[in-house]
């Protein structure tokens, strides 16, 4: 039979009180909690519960299989009182969730217990822990460890059974490999492993606040279980990608990392020894805390964003405006002459350049030390037209220059105009007219762009000279 995501989740959901109220079972209230008196070590809050005895608990679903021998199937349709349907023709189903079924559990977890503690050397408070939630129990027909994978919702969809003797080890049958062996923290970090084994050594040896993380393990090299957590978990920013320290290994994390969604973070810790639990069985070897062989980062890394630099006021320092003429125009600026054609503009800018180059003045204009100019003209003859007018104007021509543009003409983003500037301790640079040393670009994009190229030419040549 089949039941849809939808229908386990509201039997998962189920108050536990209430329905073994249905059922005529007997209940004491313990404070926030009940006790079965079927089972005096049961206590039972909502749709939990927990077995003192054995250290185990979980949902609803379980608790029926576990207390009321009950399949998967027939724990959904107690829990709900549904019956289940035939599965959807067009559903993919290798391993379809009616298949699966928690191996029965022993009536304690001694043996598997006494396996990790001693064999493998896990510390007691790391599997006290996972074998509190249910998700490590013993198996009871040969004392196996199992460890158990389940969903977002909590239920069961995965269990691995480690033998505590001999080298025994299989997937009970349905089980969906995509929700293997983990642990959901409320952390930005995943930390990924081949096996249960190596995750639980991983802790053991990385303790520290451990719970505040996720911890996956792959049941082999496989991509399907870390993919389906990351798309359950959109939390997951960085991925620690900790398999053995192996050939397969190796090539394993350099193909999970290509998977690993576009915006993650991967890194690579390899084990000191061949795998986590080596490490631990050399702990007390191991003085200095070094468990790591190499810590590889950046196998992937999201696109990095460019960073806008800003420049806060409050750490701009005051400046005094320096005027060639004051109030008209300053050094270190750029300055537009605007007038109708005929007005001038083209005489008073020779007469400003002559003034600049003798130490004279303008009237109301402050006498300076007389200073190299440059006068770049676009539509005036430098023989018949702009000497003359100099001379009239009694400039000094040795300190007025010209950039040449024989063979080139020039534009406002030409490097010669700061190359002639720095050379020749030019103090003022006159452009007549400006319009026409705007690039083709200026007249292609227009007024944007040749906002962009006077400030980039004042950028340029503040440092320099002043305009």
């Amino acid at each position: 039979m089949y039941y849809t995501q939808e229908q386990i989740d509201r039997a998962n959901q189920a108050d536990l009180v209430s329905f073994l109220q249905s059922q005529g079972e007997q209940l004491t209230r313990a404070g926030n909690e009940y006790r079965w008196k079927r089972h005096d070590s049961l206590t039972i809050r909502g749709n939990k519960w927990y077995r003192h005895s054995q250290s185990k608990g979980g949902g609803p679903i379980d608790f029926v299989m576990e207390f009321f021998g009950k399949s998967f199937t027939e724990a959904v349709e107690l829990l709900t009182g549904e019956k289940g349907a035939a599965p959807p023709p067009d559903r993919p189903s290798p391993a379809p969730i009616s298949d699966f079924r928690l191996p029965p559990r022993s009536t304690d977890n001694r043996i598997a217990r006494n396996y990790l503690t001693a064999a493998r050397r896990i510390d007691e408070d790391v599997t006290g822990f996972f074998f509190s939630t249910g998700d490590i129990y013993e198996e009871a027909a040969h004392h196996n460890a199992v460890f158990v994978g389940r969903d977002e919702s909590g239920i069961p969809r995965y269990a691995h059974q480690r033998g505590t003797a001999g080298s025994f080890r299989l997937d009970v049958k349905g089980s969906d490999k995509a929700f293997n062996f983990c642990y959901r923290g409320e952390g930005e970090r995943l930390f990924v492993f081949e096996a249960p084994i190596d995750l639980l050594s991983f802790l053991c040896l990385f303790k520290k606040d451990w719970q505040k993380q996720s911890y996956l393990a792959l049941g082999g090299v496989g991509e399907k279980a870390l993919l389906r957590f990351l798309s359950d978990r959109p939390n997951i920013k960085t991925v620690f990608l900790c398999l053995d320290s192996d050939e397969a290994g190796n090539d394993a994390c350099s193909r999970l990392a290509e998977l690993v969604p576009e915006g993650l973070t991967v890194h690579r810790l390899i084990p000191l020894f061949k795998d986590w639990n080596e490490v631990l069985q050399h702990r007390a070897e191991i003085t200095d805390g070094k468990y790591l062989r190499e810590a590889i980062y950046g196998l992937k890394e999201p696109p990095q964003e460019e960073t806008v630099e800003i420049i806060r006021m409050s750490e701009v320092d005051t400046q005094t405006v320096e005027w060639l003429w004051k109030p008209y125009i300053p050094f270190g600026k750029v300055t537009i002459v605007q007038g109708n054609p005929g007005e001038g503009k083209t005489t008073f800018a020779l007469r400003l350049a002559a003034a600049c180059t003798t130490g004279g003045t303008l009237p109301g204009m402050k006498p300076l030390p007389p200073f190299q100019v440059i006068y770049q003209t676009a539509e005036d003859g430098l023989g018949d037209t702009v000497k003359p007018r100099l001379i009239e104007a009694a400039a000094d021509l040795d300190r007025v220059l010209v950039i040449d543009e024989a063979k080139r003409e020039l534009t406002l983003s030409d490097e010669r105009i700061e190359k002639a500037i720095t050379q020749n301790g030019a103090r003022l640079i006159i452009l007549d007219p400006i319009r026409l040393f705007f690039s083709a670009c200026a007249f292609l994009h227009g007024r944007f762009f040749v906002s962009f190229v006077a400030h980039s030419l004042r950028t340029r040549i503040r440092p320099y000279c002043y305009t």
